[in-house]
């Protein structure tokens, strides 16, 4: 909610305090103030001007030299390009030397060898957002009414002399939805008065109900009341009225319109406006929609009704779709006479689910939702007749078309101030209770130790015994709660064991040269299962936001390679990424996706670029590879993790493989295919997938302290002949099982496919190292212990070179 102050002190007097200083009370007593803009801040030296002739520049097409008068005769030669600039209009100049938003400062200055001295401005130019700008001057300067005065302060004409507090609401507060709402609780913040608008009008001897019948079929709708006007003449606001709801965020129209924006900011009813004529047959009725009915909405969109919609027809065809958007078939033009001004009570669970079925949310649907004043229906609409008198030349019929079954009764709240001091820990007295209750003018009265409370209608969320004492709590102020200590058993907080791998997982990452990512849950249907680790059934949301976020992911990879490719178009030439997150996969009995956490990586372009020493090295299988037996190695699994070569959608068939968990399946790792890397637009890109959850919870022996040997150990290298597709992997783990206990360690140490080897060969060197800890070996022993592994290779079909 957008709060003008000189909106506001037309309600309530708000003197003798600066903006910041209201926004800081209204923030201690419950209502946050997000900020406070000051609308005409840093400008200067802007005035009113009056365009005395218009030419075409000489050297231009675009452009117009304009001889400008601001105040007092001085006349000013300006260029301008606005296509809506003519002589005779009155205009706003912002001379040389005035500063305007985003530290611009008007200089004097020679456009096209024409010399400008000062600029005329838009709206937007000083700071007025594009999207609430007057349509006819959207795209060009603004045009001030004829009585504007030359020289005059623009900025106090056009109402940016103005400070605007932007609220930030809780659902349960729609009384601050409106002025009169926000001038309530100020005024009960201030202990002052409230001047509520006088709403006074003449009729004519015509009655309402003589040129409209009303008919209400639908129970959904208890109140529904219209009042006719006759010879509107449909023109533009007074700029006061413009502005008013420019500083609001609504975009002014033209007057009809205007007036029942301006009523919707000022007493938080919704208003619609018909056009009589454009009504045809006379009537008003209110029903719920026929199935598959359609309705073209004032936003010229179709939209298809279900049976529980309700709609205000004509007898015969939609109008409006109640509480949410007029239908364009009776829509207020320039051609309108004669308006007829709705104005209703709709259920807000009704406004609420056809909101979101039809897909479209208005101010109007937002206030219903919440609930509005049942009090302030029918002088909502009597203050839009009285503004179409005045503002538009309008004649209000007699009375009002009115159907209202709607209980308005105030809720009562019955406490004791015995049970509101024990639930604030306070002892506040009797007097101030009453005081702070009758300051925001609830009827309330004391008896028998009780307090009786009747609610205003307009506030819809006092409902029970601990509403009153937050509205106690929050006027008397939170400050002056006491402080105390909890008392009980006090119990140290602490991480789980899952916790703390999980943050020396993180560690662990980071410290690799990787960032962390966040990324969506929601994906498109088709990336969903992309790269998962396990498909199973998909989670779709009902109502998405869009299709690209329509689906619970089963993987992280797509969107951290999204991420590589949206910081690779940014010139990030490398980039190493790291999430950890939850997939979504299947159903629980309960209906809901089974959450899994992950961790992936991604790994694109140069891992190491010393310039200074010459050295570059790019990414590769290896290097992620290396990443995870790190992580491995400091989670204690090392010893247990296996790689088997693999394929998977979107990787590199020559560079996947699944990664094992003693036998079971947890992740895995590959190159990005060149297909996938070309959609991406990235160059060499590797990635691993691993289920964090089941790495994590993996039994791990305790660490037992190994001392550092002090006897020298002895390596001895082989160098085998083997089928290109044979992993070394395989080869490892024979030696591993052959070798004796005196065998620690076995590693590769070359990897060679050229021409020297036979078609489908390649030979792989390896260096095993054998050591006692608690002696010196002898060569006998390491060489019997060498010649069993190398006895095992042969019989496994692998050629010793």
């Amino acid at each position: 909610m957008l709060v003008s102050l000189n909106w506001l002190k037309q309600y309530v007097d708000i003197d003798g305090l600066t903006a910041e200083e209201l926004a800081e009370k209204i923030t201690r007593s419950g209502i946050e103030v997000d900020a406070v803009i000051d609308r005409s801040q840093g400008m200067t030296n802007v005035v009113v001007g009056y365009v005395v002739s218009k030419e075409k520049h000489p050297d231009a097409d675009k452009l117009n030299v304009c001889q400008v008068e601001v105040g007092e005769g001085d006349v000013r030669q300006i260029i301008c390009g606005a296509p809506n600039v003519a002589a005779g209009q009155k205009v706003i100049v912002a001379l040389p030397g005035a500063r305007l938003p985003g530290g611009i400062k008007i200089k004097k200055a020679k456009m096209r060898g024409q010399e400008s001295n000062g600029m005329i401005c838009s709206l937007q130019e000083l700071g007025v957002e594009g999207r609430v700008v007057p349509k006819a001057y959207a795209d060009g300067i603004y045009v001030l009414p004829d009585d504007a005065v030359p020289g005059s302060d623009a900025l106090e004409l056009i109402g940016l002399r103005d400070t605007v507090l932007e609220l930030g609401l809780t659902p349960n507060r729609s009384d601050a939805l409106s002025m009169l709402g926000v001038a309530y609780e100020v005024a009960a913040i201030l202990s002052r008065e409230v001047k509520l608008p006088e709403v006074k009008y003449e009729t004519t001897y015509e009655k309402a109900e003589d040129v409209l019948n009303l008919r209400v079929e639908a129970k959904e709708n208890p109140l529904y009341a219209a009042k006719v006007v006759k010879n509107v003449k449909i023109a533009q606001s007074p700029l006061w009225l413009q502005h008013y709801l420019m500083a609001a965020g609504v975009r002014p129209h033209n007057n009809v319109v205007d007036i029942t924006n301006y009523i919707l900011m000022e007493y938080g009813q919704p208003l619609h406006a018909f056009d009589y004529d454009a009504l045809k047959t006379k009537e008003i009725v209110v029903r719920l929609a026929n199935e598959g009915e359609k309705i073209v909405t004032l936003d010229d969109q179709e939209r298809t009704l279900k049976a529980h919609n309700l709609v205000i027809t004509n007898g015969i065809e939609p109008v409006a779709i109640a509480g949410v958007m007029g239908g364009a078939n009776s829509e207020v033009t320039e051609n309108t006479t004669t308006v007829v001004i709705e104005s209703a009570y709709f259920d807000g669970f009704s406004v609420r689910r056809t909101s979101k079925e039809i897909g479209l949310r208005s101010d109007a649907s937002a206030r219903f939702e919440k609930g509005v004043d049942p009090n302030r229906v029918i002088l909502a609409a009597e203050r839009a007749a009285q503004l179409l008198a005045e503002l538009a030349g309008g004649e209000v019929l007699e009375g009002t078309v009115l159907v209202d079954e709607l209980d308005k009764t105030p809720t009562r709240v019955v406490v004791s101030p015995d049970f509101i001091n024990a639930r604030l820990g306070m002892k506040i007295s009797l007097e101030d209770m009453l005081s702070i209750l009758n300051r925001l003018q609830f009827d309330v009265e004391a008896a028998n130790g009780l307090l009786i409370i009747d609610a205003p209608t307009r506030r819809q969320d006092i409902k029970i015994e601990e509403d009153i004492v937050e509205e106690i709590a929050r006027l008397y102020g939170y400050d002056e709660i006491p402080m105390t200590l909890p008392e009980g058993n006090d119990q140290v907080g602490g991480l789980t064991p899952y916790q703390a791998k999980r943050r020396v997982a993180r560690n662990f990452l980071e410290g690799a040269g990787l960032y962390q990512a966040v990324t969506y849950s929601l994906t498109s249907e088709e990336l969903s299962q992309k790269y998962a680790l396990k498909a199973e059934e998909t989670t779709k949301l009902l109502m998405p936001m869009s299709e690209e976020r329509s689906t619970l992911r089963q993987s992280l990879i797509p969107h951290l390679l999204e991420s590589a490719s949206y910081n690779v178009a940014r010139n990030a030439e490398s980039v190493a990424l790291y999430e950890i997150g939850s997939v979504f996969l299947g159903k629980t009995s309960e209906g809901l996706p089974y959450e899994e956490e992950h961790v992936a990586v991604v790994v694109t372009g140069k891992w190491v670029d010393n310039a200074w020493q010459g050295e570059k090295v790019n990414a590769d299988f290896f290097i992620v590879k290396g990443i995870l037996e790190g992580l491995f190695e400091k989670l204690g699994l090392a010893d247990r993790i296996s790689y088997v070569k693999s394929t998977v959608d979107g990787l590199h068939p020559g560079q996947t493989a699944d990664i094992f968990l003693d036998g079971e399946k947890v992740g895995i790792i590959g190159g990005l295919h060149p297909v996938e890397r070309k959609n991406l637009d990235l160059k060499d890109t590797f990635v691993a997938e691993l289920n964090l959850k089941a790495i994590l919870t993996a039994t791990v022996e305790d660490l037992v302290y190994t001392a550092v040997p002090r006897f020298p150990a002895m390596t001895r290298d082989i160098a085998l002949e083997l089928d290109r597709s044979t992993p070394a992997g395989e080869i490892i783990e024979i030696i591993r099982k052959a070798g004796t206990k005196l065998l620690k360690d076995v590693k590769v140490f070359d990897v060679y496919e050229g021409e020297k080897m036979a078609p489908g060969k390649k030979s792989v060197a390896f260096s095993l190292t054998y050591f006692d800890p608690e002696r010196t070996l002898t060569d006998d022993e390491v060489v019997n212990a060498h010649e069993k592994v190398l006895k095992a290779l042969v019989e496994a079909g692998a050629e010793v070179r």
